[in-house]
């Protein structure tokens, strides 16, 4: 598949883009083989392409999740198994060609030239055309139905109300085209090979693409995009592509934590210590092998790697902490010891993360960028505060780790949120921990924090529930569902913090919680966390960013939150966000999915909002909070945006007929081929033996003198064989100049009746098949195609 589109792709763009390398990423669960090798950056999570199964049983939809403007990279492409095995090539064209489609749209933020919800439109031609680019894709418009195993095709009719085709009508494109474009309408198309571009555009058409990118081209976004910049086309024909196979393995981690002197202060080291305890307790998976460094103005190794089987190799972890914070700041002697960390167990580091935290910058940090970059580790960045070195983010960004930011206001809870957003790439879904509750506030003149958590059927199982304090313990209560209390919470006074882990699966339904403080100014914040309940239903899942990292004035933000059960959208749901500055000032912002301003599109699960309250430059980070509440639902019968167009069918069989006309009788008998055509696109050819009406302007007869059209028919089947020209047909077109008297006059025939002294000027001419033209060597039936002959009513109404 990416072989065959590496090249399809590299004539489409002008020979200027292919597949160069590629990296397949395999299971953990699958049996060794001496090419597999440990990934070093790749991972699950950041592939742009998912193998998976499809969003829901029996659609193997291949699409691309994509919601960010137009130009904008989209999210990944999911094909399902059966798709990459080969099973839906008659429903989607060569799997190559399709995959072409989907790079475009994930690559260079293009859009579909089809509209399921939009599939025709009343041009300026007056004619009713379906919604396509370019309008030289010819087909037929047909209703196909069936009633059990029988099955008919009819000609579409016109709606009263909208004056377009009926809802059940679809565009049937035929077999054999000439257009070369455009690959976001159809590519299956054989004669297919290019993009729409300027000279082909279909401006008029309701597209997507049209939608998205102000009537702007394919060709337009891509060649305007930064990676057409930076290429010049090719002469030579480009490599084949290059595969690695990378086999998912154990997780391999060191945290290396800031102990310096700037730690001691805002709460700093504590608020560390929880959150990493946290992370040890509950986020990190079952099988991982940790290790831990601490630093100041040099470094300390506390922890070689330990493999995580039970709680007990967690709670060896936890006594490593840091308990005093003094010294200065040395971020590269840090990670050069988590390196001898990570290779006195496995000498190859490829694929090992980093966990690096600290609150200060480092003028030296630079030095190390090269070594980091040239390690094959991943550094995942947790900035404290707002001093945290700029040196660590580019070494983030270039390992492909996650930065994360927290500020000193202890409430916002930034510092375990942080943490627990380090969940594994490549674990399960079903394995990870996801976070049910993350929230905090400063108490002052009420002392009680009050609230819910709710726990739906997905997920339940190793739920944990976690309390921080800043001054003084506070008085825990939980209930259950059933409102009992639970009892128990272990309690750590030197860390702040109590904890309670809930046995078995907890039962689904309101969790309520009452915490009160003991004394005045109190931050407190609780925070929840739970696993799927079976491993066989995916958890609801929130994803959320924003379009950039970083934010300056004037130029707008935009927030994201995508709301899943595995890759089947959420609706109706409840979505806040909460995004805090440098500073710690949070705004709230309530996130909608109807399609208005920052939401692309309306119903998909995504919910978005511009955020244009910021007070400050720097950065930004996001959490968001969502409730089911009442209305949500999840999509179960739309099919997911952005995909390869589903191909219905073909028309083939007698395909067209060809009629030219001429002035002379000899000349079109015996140069038919270079008479004149008239435009047959409108003469859709009936089963054999059927008698055919079309109405035709004769246009300009070469000859000045000619008194009559002289008309022949030829006709083409499915593989371009052409028939004998027909017998000849004439028809009148004026009186020749008479020697009768000006005073004579003569009766006004009918608009095509052929009498001698006719004085007619015919602008239109109405033919019959049977009746004026005698029977054409060759007629064959006009077929419809169909791909799928059980008509599936999850299928959209017309796919293009």
């Amino acid at each position: 598949m990416v072989t065959t589109a590496s090249t399809y792709l590299f004539e489409a763009t002008e020979k200027r883009f292919f597949f160069k390398n590629v990296s397949i990423l395999i299971p953990e669960n699958w049996k060794e083989n001496s090419e597999y090798k440990r990934p070093k950056l790749e991972s699950y999570e950041h592939a742009d392409v998912l193998v998976a199964p499809p969003t829901l049983p029996g659609r193997d939809e291949p699409y691309t999740k994509q919601f960010t403007a137009c130009g904008e990279k989209g999210e990944y492409i999911h094909l399902t198994p059966d798709f990459v095995l080969g099973k839906s090539e008659s429903e989607y064209g060569p799997s190559g060609r399709l995959f072409v489609h989907e790079w475009a749209h994930l690559r260079w933020g293009v859009f579909d030239e089809y509209n399921e919800d939009e599939p025709y439109y009343s041009a300026t031609s007056k004619k009713i055309e379906a919604t396509r680019c370019p309008t030289g894709i010819t087909g037929i418009n047909r209703v196909y139905t069936c009633q059990g195993d029988s099955c008919v095709t009819r000609a579409c009719r016109i709606d009263s109300k909208t004056k377009l085709y009926e809802k059940d009508c679809q565009f049937f494109p035929e077999k054999d085209q000439t257009e070369k474009a455009s690959i976001m309408f159809m590519q299956g198309i054989d004669s297919v090979v290019e993009f729409c571009k300027e000279n082909n555009h279909n401006r008029e058409a309701p597209s997507l693409q049209n939608k998205m990118c102000n009537s702007r081209s394919t060709w337009d976004v891509i060649s305007n995009s930064e990676d057409f910049k930076n290429t010049t086309s090719m002469v030579a024909p480009p490599p084949p592509p290059v595969f690695s196979l990378l086999k998912i393995s154990q997780r391999i981690m060191c945290l290396v934590l800031d102990k310096s002197g700037s730690m001691a202060g805002s709460n700093r080291l504590n608020r560390m210590n929880q959150a990493a305890k946290h992370f040890l307790m509950q986020t990190i998976e079952n099988g991982s092998w940790v290790g831990m460094v601490h630093f100041d103005s040099t470094a300390y190794i506390k922890s070689k790697l330990i493999q995580i089987t039970s709680s007990n190799e967690r709670n060896k972890l936890l006594e490593s902490l840091p308990t005093a914070a003094s010294g200065g700041t040395s971020i590269c002697r840090g990670i050069k010891s988590a390196f001898q960390v990570l290779t006195g167990t496995y000498p190859q580091i490829d694929g090992s993360e980093i966990v690096l935290l600290t609150d200060g910058e480092d003028n030296t940090a630079g030095s190390c960028v090269d070594e980091v970059r040239q390690s094959g580790a991943i550094i995942h960045f947790i900035a404290l505060g707002p001093s945290a070195d700029q040196a660590v983010i580019e070494m983030s960004t270039i390992t492909g780790g996650k930065h994360k930011y927290a500020s000193d206001e202890a409430a916002n809870n930034g510092l375990i949120d942080a943490f627990a957003a380090l969940v594994s790439g490549n674990a399960d879904l079903s394995q990870q921990s996801l976070q049910l509750e993350s929230k905090g506030l400063t108490l002052n003149n009420n002392l009680w924090m009050n609230g819910t958590v709710i726990i739906d059927s997905t997920v339940g199982k190793d739920t944990f529930f976690l309390v921080t304090w800043n001054g003084q313990s506070p008085t825990i209560s939980l209930w259950d569902p059933n409102g009992k209390r639970m009892e128990n919470f272990t309690v750590d006074t030197d860390s702040k913090i109590a904890y309670l882990s809930i046995p078995g699966t907890a039962k689904v339904g309101v969790w309520t919680y009452s915490l009160q403080a003991k004394q005045n100014s109190e931050i407190l914040t609780i925070t929840v966390n739970s696993r799927a309940a079976n491993s066989s239903v995916p958890p609801i899942t929130v994803n959320a960013k924003m379009n950039k990292d970083t934010n300056s004035f004037p130029s707008p933000m935009i927030v994201y939150a995508e709301i899943l059960q595995g890759f089947v959208p959420i609706l109706g749901a409840n979505v806040t966000a909460f995004i805090e500055s440098n500073s710690g000032k949070t705004e709230v912002l309530q996130l909608l999915d109807n399609g208005a301003g920052a939401d692309s599109f309306k119903n998909d699960g995504v919910y978005s909002r511009y955020f244009t309250a910021y007070s400050e430059n720097g950065r930004y980070s996001l959490k968001v909070r969502v409730h089911g509440g009442t209305n949500a639902a999840t999509r179960s019968i739309r099919h997911p945006l952005n995909r390869a167009a589903y191909i219905p069918g073909w028309v083939v069989d007698a395909q067209q007929y060809i009629i030219r006309i001429n002035g002379s009788l000899l000349d079109l008998r015996d140069n038919f081929d270079d008479a004149l055509q008239v435009n047959t696109t409108d003469l859709l050819p009936k089963e054999a033996n059927s008698e055919e009406t079309f109405a035709f302007k004769p246009g300009n007869i070469s000859e000045e003198n000619a008194t009559h059209i002289f008309i022949a028919i030829q006709s083409v089947d499915k593989s371009n064989l052409t028939s004998k020209v027909s017998n000849i047909a004439q028809v009148a077109l004026f009186i020749p100049e008479a020697d009768s008297s000006p005073d004579e006059t003569q009766p006004n025939p009918s608009p095509g009746e052929n009498l001698p002294n006719s004085g007619v000027s015919i602008s239109s001419l109405v033919l019959s098949v049977v009746g004026s033209v005698a029977l054409v060597s060759i007629i064959l039936s006009t077929a419809v195609c169909i791909l799928n002959k059980k008509k599936n009513s999850r299928r959209p109404r017309t796919e293009f």
